[in-house]
C-alpha cells in the first residue's frame, strides 16, 4: 500500500476523544497524525495551523557522475510488502482452521488471537477469488482527490489504493521503499543524500510513463507558495532539492543529515503532463473547469483508478490491468479485488447497522458497540466477525500553560492527581483502554519504562495546589488566588468534541474538581469550532487525542516552543534541545534514550493529563481475510490493504 505523507500517513494524526468517533489510521501530516479526536486535523478535517511559506533556493545540482565518484551509498530495503507478510507467516500454523474461526465469537484475547490467527493469513496459491469486490466504509467524504490536497484520513485511504508512491513503512513501522516501484534506494553514508531508480514499467493510468520528472514536478508544485496544499508541504520542505537525472533517477538532496529524512522524501506524486500548465493557469489546483475535471476523473498511478465518484455517498475503484500486466506478462503481484466500492456513512451507528445488514464489509466499532448485543449476538455474527488489536494513540486533556490556571506545574500535576482515571477506565471504556503514560505508547521503541500510572488521590492534589497558592481565602467553597493583585476564583472550561465519551470525560473531570474546590465547566463544541480555538490558543483546557507518527521527532510538533501543533504553550528548553538532538543522533539505542528521556520530562511537567491509549476495534465481514493489525490499525501500512483477499468459494 502506498503512504504518503497525508492527513494520516507518516505523520501525526490528530483523533477527536470518540464514543462513535471517525476512523483515525493515523496515519499524515506532518507532526501528530490524524486520528478520530485528537488535536491535529480530523478524518474530514483541515490543516492545523498556518503552513510556512516556502520559496526554493536557487539550486544547481552537481552532475550525477560527481555524486557518484564522491558519495559512498548504503543500499536501504526496496521489497514488497506482501512478500514481507508471506516471509513473516512462513512456518506458522494457524491455531484453528478457518471454519473454527469463523464459528467463534469474540469473547475475549484467546478468541481474538485464534480469529486473527486463521483468517489474518495471507491465501495460498490458488486460494484468492481474483474476481472479487468489496465495499470498504469511508468515515466521511473526500474533500479531493488530487494527492497533493490531501489533508484528511478518507483521502490518505483512498490515495493509498490509487495514488504513486516510491515510500511507505511495514507493521513495525519501519520504512522501505516499494519493489511496485523502484529497483533501487540508497542512502548516502553522510545522510545528505538519497538516491532511487525507478522501474521503467509503471505508468499512469492514461498510459504516459510515470518518470523522474513528475517526482520533480510535485516536489515544485508542493513548494510553490502560491499553490495552498494542506499538509503534504510540512517535511517536505526540509528538502533542498529533488533532481531528476533521467526518466529513472532521482536524486534527494537533504539540507541537513537526519534520521527522519527517510519522512521528508514520501510525497505524494502527481502526473506532471496533465498538471503542468493547469497549475499555471489556476494554482488552487481546484477552481478552473479543468481542474472541477480531474477531480471527477483524476488520472491514477497506483494499481486501482477511480471509475465513478458520488460525493456524500460512494466512490468506486477499479483494478487497473495495465499496472499488472504488459504484453501478456505479469509484472507486479496482483491485488485481491477487481473493484472496491467505498462507500461513504458519516455516523458510527449507521455504519454497524450497514456492516449487519452487509451493505458494507469493514469498520471500526466503537467501544459502547464491541460490548452490546449489536456486536455480541448470533445476528451479527451470522455475517460478520470483529477483531482487535493494539493501536498507538493516546487521549488527553491538553491545558494552555498561559492562562494563569495552569502556568504552574504543580497544579497540573493535582489535576491527574484530582482524576479518578480508574472509573473513566471502567465506566466510560468497559475496561477496554490502558491508562495513557505519555505521549509514546508503551510498546514504542521511543517510550520510557520509568513512568507510572496517575490513580486519584485527592489529598495529594489539594497538597499541590495549597503549594502552587491556590486556597479558599474566604470560606465560600471555592479555591482562589491573588493574580495581579486581584483574587481569582480558580473556575475553568474544559472544551470537547460534541461526543458522548468526550461530554462524559469531561464531566468526570467536573465532578472530581468539585471535591477540591474547582469549578470546571463543560463546554461541548463542533469539532471545526473546538479545531480554531485551540489553534488560536483561545482556550483553557481541551480534550484530544494523537495517532502515532512515524517517528518520534514528529511530536516536536506538538511540544516544541512555537511550533503550530502546539495548541497549549507548553515551552521546555530541555525538550527543545533533546528534541534537536534526537533529529541529529543516528544510533538506534542513543536515539531512543533521548525521545525517552524527553517522554518522562513531558510526563513529570503534565503538559497534557494523558487519559489512555485507544486500540483499534474493527467488524469485517467474514468472506474477508488477510487483515492483520500495526500501530496504525489494519489498513494504514505496507501492506495494509493491499492484504485483504476474499477466498474462492
Amino acid at each position: 500500500m502506498t503512504l504518503q505523507k497525508t492527513a494520516y500517513g507518516a505523520a501525526l494524526t490528530l483523533v477527536v476523544l470518540i464514543g462513535c468517533a471517525k476512523r483515525t489510521e493515523s496515519g499524515v501530516s506532518s507532526g501528530p497524525e490524524v486520528s478520530t479526536n485528537t488535536t491535529a486535523a480530523s478524518d474530514a478535517g483541515g490543516e492545523v495551523g498556518e503552513a510556512k511559506v516556502i520559496i526554493l533556493e536557487p539550486f544547481d545540482a552537481p552532475p550525477l557522475a560527481e555524486l557518484e565518484a564522491n558519495v559512498k551509498w548504503v543500499d536501504q530495503r526496496v521489497v514488497d510488502p506482501l512478500e514481507l507478510r508471506h516471509q513473516a507467516e512462513a512456518g506458522e500454523k494457524p491455531l484453528v482452521s478457518d471454519e473454527e474461526a469463523l464459528k467463534l465469537h469474540n469473547d475475549g484475547p484467546e478468541a481474538n488471537k485464534k480469529i486473527l490467527s486463521a483468517l489474518g493469513r495471507l491465501p495460498k496459491e490458488g486460494e484468492a477469488n481474483l474476481d472479487a469486490s468489496m465495499i470498504r466504509h469511508l468515515n466521511g467524504d473526500v474533500k479531493s482527490t488530487n494527492p497533493l490536497m490531501q489533508n484528511a484520513i478518507s483521502e490518505a485511504e483512498l490515495n493509498g489504493m490509487i495514488g504513486f508512491g516510491v515510500f511507505s513503512f511495514d507493521w513495525e513501522m519501519k520504512p522501505l521503499a516499494l519493489a511496485d516501484f523502484a529497483v533501487s534506494w540508497k542512502t548516502s553514508d553522510d545522510g545528505l543524500y538519497d538516491k532511487v531508480v525507478l522501474r521503467d514499467d509503471i505508468t499512469w493510468s492514461d498510459g504516459k510513463p510515470i518518470t523522474a520528472h513528475d517526482v520533480v514536478f510535485s516536489f515544485q508544485t508542493i513548494m510553490n507558495p502560491e499553490v495552498p496544499v494542506p499538509a503534504v508541504r510540512s517535511g517536505t520542505d526540509e528538502l533542498k532539492w529533488v533532481e531528476a537525472y533521467d526518466d529513472q533517477t532521482l536524486v534527494y538532496f537533504h539540507k541537513n543529515p537526519s534520521p527522519t529524512n527517510i519522512w521528508n522524501i514520501n510525497f505524494p506524486t502527481i502526473p506532471k503532463h496533465i498538471y503542468e500548465q493547469s497549475v499555471k493557469d489556476d494554482p488552487t489546483m481546484a477552481n478552473s473547469d479543468y481542474h472541477i475535471q480531474q477531480e471527477q476523473q483524476p488520472v491514477c498511478g497506483g494499481p486501482y483508478k477511480l471509475v465513478k465518484r458520488i460525493q456524500g455517498q460512494e466512490i468506486v475503484v477499479e483494478r487497473r490491468d495495465d499496472f499488472f500486466f504488459k504484453d501478456g506478462k505479469q509484472l507486479r503481484p496482483i491485488r485481491g479485488f477487481r473493484e472496491v466500492r467505498l462507500k461513504v456513512i458519516d455516523d458510527r451507528n449507521t455504519a454497524l447497522l450497514a456492516l449487519r445488514a452487509g451493505e458494507i464489509e469493514e469498520t471500526m466499532i466503537t467501544p459502547e458497540h464491541w460490548i452490546t448485543e449489536q456486536t455480541q449476538n448470533d445476528e451479527f455474527y451470522a455475517r460478520n466477525t470483529k477483531v482487535t488489536g493494539t493501536q498507538w494513540t493516546e487521549f488527553h486533556i491538553c491545558w494552555n500553560v498561559q492562562t494563569p490556571f495552569f502556568s504552574d506545574k504543580r497544579v497540573r500535576q493535582a489535576m491527574a492527581y484530582a482524576f479518578d482515571h480508574q472509573e473513566m477506565l471502567d465506566k466510560l471504556y468497559y475496561g477496554l483502554y490502558q491508562p495513557a503514560v505519555g505521549t509514546f505508547h508503551p510498546d514504542s521503541w521511543m517510550a520510557s519504562k520509568n513512568v507510572k500510572p496517575y490513580h486519584q488521590d485527592l489529598d495529594k492534589a489539594e497538597d499541590l495546589l495549597d503549594a502552587a497558592g491556590w486556597a479558599d481565602s474566604d470560606g465560600d467553597g471555592i479555591r482562589d488566588k491573588l493574580i495581579d493583585g486581584k483574587k481569582t476564583d480558580f473556575e475553568f472550561s474544559v472544551l470537547t468534541s460534541n461526543t458522548q465519551a468526550g461530554i462524559k470525560t469531561a464531566e468526570l473531570l467536573k465532578q472530581n474538581l468539585d471535591q477540591i474546590g474547582i469549578i470546571c465547566n463543560v463546554k461541548p463544541l463542533e469539532f471545526t469550532v473546538l479545531m480554531q480555538a485551540e489553534i488560536d490558543h483561545k482556550f483553557q483546557a481541551a480534550l484530544g487525542g494523537w495517532g502515532a507518527g512515524t517517528d518520534p521527532d514528529q511530536t516536536v510538533n506538538l511540544f516544541g516552543t512555537g511550533e503550530n501543533r502546539n495548541f497549549g504553550l507548553y515551552s521546555s528548553k530541555e525538550v527543545d534541545d533533546l528534541f534537536v538532538q534526537g533529529r541529529k543522533e543516528f544510533d538506534p539505542e542513543k536515539r531512543a534514550a533521548i525521545y525517552q528521556k524527553i517522554h518522562e520530562i513531558l510526563y513529570e511537567d503534565q503538559a497534557y493529563m494523558w487519559l489512555y491509549y485507544r486500540n483499534s476495534f474493527y467488524g469485517f465481514n467474514k468472506s474477508l481475510r488477510g487483515y492483520k493489525f500495526s500501530p496504525k490499525g489494519p489498513f494504514n501500512y505496507g501492506p495494509g490493504f493491499d492484504s485483504i483477499w476474499k477466498p474462492e468459494i
